[in-house]
């Protein structure tokens, strides 16, 4: 991980909920194929959109308590939060154009 953050059930509130700028939180697990291809183009999007979105990646193998509170039934699940509430979310493997698309409509 490069751009992006790991954050942990412990960890939620102060990196994603508390954040001042719009964070993208990548729902995946080791497990999942689709996970893998969205990865490198959310590096990428951090890269590229550092200044204006924080993208950070919660494992819901390793941290179920977060993704039961946000009722994640699927991975990979993008979902941008917006002073600590959830404003938009999909689900599933998207090209980059439809993964800056979530996140300008957060802006």
């Amino acid at each position: 991980m490069g751009a992006t953050k790991a954050v942990t059930d412990a960890s939620f509130a102060s990196d994603v909920l508390k954040s001042d700028k719009p964070v993208l939180v990548d729902f995946w697990a080791e497990w999942c194929g689709p996970c893998r291809k969205v990865s490198p183009l959310l590096e990428e999007i951090a890269d590229e959109m550092a200044d204006q979105v924080t993208i950070v990646k919660l494992n819901i193998d390793e941290n179920p308590e977060t993704a039961r509170t946000y009722r994640v039934m699927s991975v990979p699940t993008l979902t941008i939060f917006k002073n600590g509430e959830p404003v938009q979310s999909i689900a599933g493997a998207k090209p980059k154009g439809e993964l800056v698309k979530l996140i300008e409509s957060a802006l």
